[in-house]
């Protein structure tokens, strides 16, 4: 059975993220029902190494006062959140040894590995990691024409004139391409004589029956029904419409968010929530307002009514999932109307299992070439 090191965006990060640890999962799940054996690879870029999910003020997004005492209110949340993503890193795969830039080439030997599969997530944006990460675009010599990319993403990156030729050297690392959008597929096929195609998300690799296996059996719908808020980056409007929403519905709020303040006007807030009670809380929610690329996924997978906003950095990834899906109308911009419209969530389906088909098909091929 051959072995592959899964490199992606996960583990080392200033936030930790329900998305980055999901699609993680779902890779490794599917490359092993493939028959291969996955290998997480604990690697941390180097301009990751001064980020902490502890002590994250210094690399946080939003430097206004507001946010950075909202995130000092939310500090005991984030340490219960941070000690159970490390469990889950630690009990649900197959997790490697520590890597950085100074010892990666000794992973073959020490894991054992085949082959590499870069991927998912934004990890070719060059904004989001300060220039072409060497991991992340298989830029290692014991990697380079041992590696495929899987759903890899370039976000919204902005490429210089400069930036092509290190990108098209880049590109030559892999055997395979496989890109989570449309937006950069006509380039790669172009600079890069390998197969190349669009595929989905890992996390649509699986369905709702694989991610009920790991979500906690209980939830908050106990307590009665509820709208579940969950924003990567504060967005007043978004928070203004899901007030508004749950209050003309009946719905109370449960809010996976870092303003913590929201608890005084009677919002539950469960920053504190594992990887696997986020699944519960999706799952038990009667409606979901996000500006999550993965909060969008999961309610779609768990068939939950939902409205998504655009966010900033995030417009093209969620602006394709959201037509994959055929659901267009349910992302709102600044200022947007939205309609409130039953979604038929069994067309919806049928059009991610199509995907899903083609994809794992395309994974495939890719995995044999390794």
């Amino acid at each position: 059975m051959k072995t592959f090191g899964i490199v992606s965006y996960n583990i080392h990060c200033n936030f930790t993220n329900y998305g980055s640890a999901l699609q993680s999962w779902a890779l490794c799940k599917t490359i092993e029902r493939l028959g291969y054996k996955p290998v997480l690879m604990d690697y941390c870029p180097d301009v990751l190494r001064d980020a902490n999910p502890l002590d994250p003020f210094k690399n946080m997004w939003d430097k206004d006062a507001e946010s950075r005492r909202m995130c000092e209110l939310t500090m005991p949340a984030i340490r219960e959140n941070y000690k159970k993503f490390d469990r889950f890193y630690t009990e649900r795969f197959n997790r490697s040894h520590a890597y950085t830039s100074e010892n990666f080439n000794d992973c073959v030997g020490a894991e054992g590995l085949d082959g590499f599969v870069c991927g998912s997530d934004t990890i070719f944006c060059i904004d989001e990691f300060k220039g072409f990460e060497d991991g992340y675009y298989a830029n290692y010599p014991c990697m380079k024409g041992n590696a495929i990319a899987y759903a890899a993403s370039f976000g919204d990156s902005h490429f210089k004139p400069a930036d092509y030729d290190a990108l098209n050297d880049r590109l030559q690392n892999f055997k395979a391409i496989a890109l989570r959008e449309n937006l950069m597929i006509p380039y790669v096929s172009t600079h890069a004589d390998i197969p190349v195609a669009r595929v989905v998300d890992p996390t649509l690799l699986l369905t709702v029956e694989d991610y009920n296996n790991i979500a906690s059996s209980g939830d908050a719908s106990s307590k009665g029904k509820y709208l579940l808020l969950y924003t990567r980056r504060y967005n007043p409007k978004l928070e203004s419409f899901a007030i508004e929403y749950a209050a003309k519905h009946g719905l109370r709020i449960v809010e996976m968010s870092l303003r913590a303040k929201n608890a005084a006007i009677g919002h539950e807030m469960r920053y504190d929530a594992g990887v696997e009670e986020f699944l519960a809380l999706v799952r038990g929610a009667s409606f979901v307002v996000t500006n999550s690329f993965h909060g969008l996924i999961f309610a779609v997978q768990y068939s939950r009514p939902f409205a998504v906003f655009s966010r900033e950095s995030g417009d093209s990834k969620i602006g394709e999932v959201i037509e994959l899906f055929g659901l267009s109308d349910k992302l709102i911009h600044d200022g947007a109307e939205y309609e409130e419209r039953e979604i038929d969530f069994a067309k919806v389906h049928e059009r991610i299992d199509g995907a899903r088909h083609r994809s794992i098909d395309f994974l495939k091929m890719e995995l044999s070439l390794l």
